[in-house]
């Protein structure tokens, strides 16, 4: 993988680095029965998730998974030499195969070699940053295939098996059991060369984390291979590692598999993703602790996700959400976190229907809300002059943190705020220049841009902000946005 792709990304005190995932191995005989000519469908967990570890057949799954795993090699800006690879998932009879964004991102080519040794040049279909997914096509016939199992029933405990092309080397097998879900870690569409945590690009605001994190050891190489059960099904898109020296160190993370084959559908019937939109904004998983505690609640008695703002127009507006508000399930479904929340819908398209149930003032409240669509241009076009009108009430500009001032405080993140106008909002409630502003609604900080899309996420309500004052004391403000 490029220097781009493995840099080393700081988070809660471990290097998380996105692991570039392959494989390769020797043909097998064809499994009757594991061609699909379409993007197979969930099906239901047949596994025995009880069964002792005697009981448990390793060589079946392997056996069912190793023909449909492939080993993906990239070549950048017209280059004859490989400059990454990775792993992918056949996932159609007809030559479909998943894989991980940041394995393909920024190719001038893509090339495929099968367990057989076959090689074919793929095209990319489409990709999707905001879940480190993407669809490849290769033309050919009568493939072997994963089907996709149910992500939705994987259970704490149970059997897995990860297959790729770690470090170059042929079709690779490794076996562990499933250590949690719903993980988020912090490293979806990072700029290139930052490690800030949950640091986002502007466009990246509707990063889905929810992985199924396991032991299964998988290296550089593995990403955008198969994690799959005892029954061979897919229940995941292998991703990530969690490591201080860029090789495994106990940890791995996948993509879903109900929340891939939604993605990937998507991918193949649009060329991009069409999501369904509710319109809220709530405290990232790393910062949610401290700002439930700065709204004098104990987080271990919010059972679901606290709503910091919902956004004007949109599905939550229509359907009575409110600030305060704590959403504690959909469809049905109980939520226990943010990434629970933003997996859940993330599923769904633009006009779904789902009910929402939440706890208001300690009274229970049920809902239906008609999800909006994703329009990009739309938003940008009229965010450019509220922004604008915004920052003219604010008096005050902002700039990224230099190495010397983030070693000085002792943080990672944060933005600098370098002139204030008397007559500004941040004027008259006493921020000072030399200000780092840390968080706005429960939201981490870490580049003007995040300011802009708290700013927007807000509009007319009120914000509050945490900050560290220039003698390094730490601070609240709250601002009211209204007219």
């Amino acid at each position: 993988m490029n220097k781009s792709h493995t840099t080393l990304l700081s988070v809660l005190f471990i290097i998380m680095q996105v692991a570039a995932i392959s494989c390769n191995e020797k043909q097998r005989e064809n499994n009757s029965g594991s061609t699909e000519d379409s993007l197979a469908a969930p099906t239901k967990n047949v596994v025995d998730t009880k069964t002792s570890t005697r009981d448990v057949n390793f060589v079946t799954a392997a056996k069912i998974t190793m023909p449909a795993v492939v080993h993906i090699k990239i070549h950048f800006n017209g280059s004859s030499e490989y400059g990454a690879s990775g792993s992918g998932v056949i996932i159609s009879s007809d030559g479909f195969i998943a894989t991980n964004n940041h394995v393909v991102e920024n190719s001038s080519a893509i090339d495929v070699i099968l367990p057989d040794k076959r090689a074919f040049s793929a095209k990319l279909v489409g990709r999707d940053p905001n879940t480190d997914l993407a669809l490849i096509k290769i033309e050919a016939k009568n493939l072997p295939v994963v089907t996709f199992g149910n992500s939705d029933k994987v259970e704490i405990g149970e059997w897995v098996l990860a297959v790729g092309f770690p470090l170059s080397l042929n079709t690779t097998v490794t076996a562990g059991i499933v250590s949690a879900k719903a993980r988020s870690i912090g490293i979806i569409n990072r700029p290139n060369g930052n490690t800030t945590q949950n640091n986002m690009a502007p466009e990246s605001n509707m990063a889905v984390e929810s992985f199924i994190q396991t032991d299964a050891a998988i290296n550089p190489g593995n990403s955008g291979g198969a994690l799959v059960n005892t029954s061979g099904e897919l229940i995941g898109i292998n991703s990530a590692i969690a490591s201080q020296t860029g090789s495994y160190a106990g940890y791995s993370f996948a993509i879903p598999a109900n929340l891939a084959k939604k993605i990937l559908d998507d991918l193949k019937a649009f060329g991009m993703v069409k999501r369904g939109v509710l319109g809220v904004s709530f405290p990232s998983p790393s910062a949610e602790g401290e700002y439930l505690k700065q709204q004098g609640l104990n987080p271990a008695l919010v059972k679901g996700v606290y709503i910091t703002g919902v956004q004007n127009e949109s599905a939550a507006a229509a359907a009575g959400l409110k600030e305060g508000d704590i959403i504690q399930s959909i469809d049905g479904i109980v939520i226990n976190s943010s990434t629970e929340f933003s997996e859940r819908i993330a599923r769904h398209k633009p006009n779904d229907v789902i009910e929402l149930s939440f706890l208001r003032k300690g009274k229970t409240v049920k809902v239906t809300a008609t999800l909006h669509s994703e329009d990009v241009t739309k938003t940008k076009a009229k965010s450019n002059g509220v922004l604008k009108e915004i920052y003219n009430r604010l008096g005050a500009t902002f700039a990224p943190l230099t190495a010397d001032i983030k070693q000085h405080f002792n943080i990672n993140a944060g933005v600098l705020v370098t002139k204030v106008r008397k007559d500004g909002f941040f004027g008259q409630v006493g921020i000072l220049p030399g200000t780092i502003i840390a968080f706005i609604n429960g939201k981490p900080i870490n580049n003007p841009e995040d300011i802009d899309i708290a700013m927007l996420g807000a509009q007319s309500g009120i914000i509050q902000i945490l900050a560290i004052a220039p003698d390094g004391s730490k601070v609240v403000f709250n601002l009211s946005l209204g007219t």
